[in-house]
């Protein structure tokens, strides 16, 4: 049989494919981190032609580069603390006191992993649900002189997000700088868009990383999950609550949702500035400095305290990094409330490993998850645990969004990750390192509220599920790493 135009054909596209499977694999084998995900993308890349690399040049590649923060140190009037040295100082290494000096190893890998002092003068008050949160937020914008930044993951087109759209106008309106964030997949959670809404206002506002555009396909997994409010540099809110009336239960809204909030005052508020900044450039190009962004902040309380931003950019893993920390440094207890619930291996044997130390070990979650799918998954897993002496707690509806972490009646971590591989992994996060005896204690009194109307959840339970049952929840188990 001639060799024809067809034959070429042939040969050309299995030498075009060979060469396209050996980039990907390449870059796969060279910068991947984990080695189960790089035997999976190499796999797909040669057992699909040409979809397995394309799949891997979309999802598999982080282009994400951060410049803000080069920029930011290069101009003449920066003034954040946030680019201080990140170490501890004698008067702070003594208010831990020789019970709690188990916690500075926790404090000096905080500040390797974040490059951030940590930071005397803070006062975090914890405001419970969006019945307290949003009027005390509503209340800072109201009072706002010079700046506003407000970033979040979901802001919905209902009566809250209307409340702050018109709160938010009524700044621009008294010539308040304003900018809004606003993530591009949170944004469609609620149709019509408040996005919509916010084209018809003065308010200066952009979406984080639209997904619309081809060559920017591959961040569609990149979400920023953070929850920053700033007002004129000196009052900042964060945690977990998202921008929808389903967090005010005075409401009585459809589904309701329980959260914690926090009002920060103190020096801490300008990292929480420097993060919004960050994330502004990025997005826009603009450079917000000076005095309206970045005053001086007197101390308003006496909590230390530091922001840790985590993300898949220079900022990867910081968070899980500080998670394996404050496990491996706790002394007698440790007290997680989280919604999503999914630990990798690495994480479940340092959860296992506390326990087995003799220290009383907390998880309190959802009884009723608002993601079918993640609770199925968590619960697949959560035997593992509960066999090493780590109590489990299910609490009742509704369904409960609160994300805290207290060691030690001392430390404490709250803000936006989730103990799941989206946050810990992809998402845009931050949160709050805070060691301050007082709040610990307003948590953990919080928190074993929580506990006393919850039920624990015991081994014989978690093996008495239906054949069934336990096959569905192992097959929604092998999905975690992508929920």
């Amino acid at each position: 049989m001639p060799f024809g135009l067809f034959d070429l054909w042939l040969y050309f596209a299995a030498a075009l494919d060979l060469g396209f499977a050996l980039v990907a694999s390449g870059h796969a084998i060279l910068f991947k981190r984990d080695v189960r995900a790089t035997i999976a993308w190499v796999g797909l890349i040669w057992l699909v032609p040409f979809v397995g690399a394309g799949l891997y040049v979309w999802l598999g590649i982080n282009r994400i580069q951060r410049r803000a923060r080069s920029r930011r140190a290069r101009r003449p009037d920066a003034k954040s603390v946030s680019i201080r040295e990140p170490g501890i100082s004698p008067e702070q290494a003594g208010s831990f006191g020789s019970e709690h000096a188990n916690l500075l190893s926790l404090v000096k890998l905080v500040g390797e992993v974040t490059r951030k002092p940590l930071l005397a003068g803070n006062q975090i008050e914890p405001l419970i649900d969006g019945d307290q949160a949003f009027p005390a937020m509503l209340a800072a914008i109201d009072a706002a002189a010079q700046s506003i930044s407000l970033s979040t993951y979901i802001f919905d087109h209902d009566q809250v997000g209307e409340r702050f759209v018109a709160a938010l106008e009524q700044a621009v309106a008294r010539r308040v700088e304003v900018r809004v964030l606003i993530d591009d997949m949170g944004a469609r959670y609620s149709w019509p868009r408040i996005t919509r809404t916010l084209r018809h206002t003065a308010v200066t506002w952009t979406t984080f990383m639209p997904p619309v555009i081809p060559w920017r396909f591959q961040h569609t997994n990149l979400r920023t999950h953070r929850k920053i409010l700033v007002v004129d540099g000196q009052v900042g809110f964060t945690g977990g609550l998202n921008i929808r009336e389903g967090h005010c239960l005075a409401m009585n809204p459809r589904f309701p949702v329980r959260d914690i909030h926090f009002r920060v005052r103190g020096p801490v508020v300008s990292q929480m500035q420097d993060v919004f900044t960050d994330d502004w450039a990025y997005c826009t190009g603009e450079i917000l400095e000076g005095n309206r962004w970045f005053p001086d902040i007197a101390p308003q309380g006496s909590a230390l305290a530091r922001g840790l931003p985590d993300g898949p950019d220079e900022d990867f893993e910081s968070f899980r990094m500080t998670l394996f920390g404050a496990l491996a440094s706790a002394e007698s207890s440790i007290l997680i409330v989280t919604p999503y619930f999914l630990p990798d291996a690495a994480l479940i044997t340092a959860l296992n490993v506390a326990a087995m130390r003799g220290l009383a070990v907390d998880i309190v979650l959802p009884q009723r998850n608002n993601i079918s799918l993640v609770q199925w998954a968590a619960t697949a897993q959560l035997w593992q645990i509960v066999e090493r002496g780590c109590r489990v707690w299910f609490s009742p509806p509704p369904f409960d969004h609160t994300k805290l972490m207290v060691v030690d009646d001392l430390a404490v971590f709250v803000g936006s990750s989730n103990w799941d591989p989206r946050s810990l992994r992809l998402n845009f996060e931050f949160n709050l390192e805070c060691y301050d005896r007082n709040l610990a204690c307003a948590l953990n009194e919080l928190a074993r509220a929580k506990i006393g109307g919850a039920r624990q959840v015991s081994l014989a339970e978690l093996n008495g599920r239906s054949l069934p049952v336990r096959m569905r929840d192992g097959i929604a188990r092998l999905c975690s790493p992508y929920l």
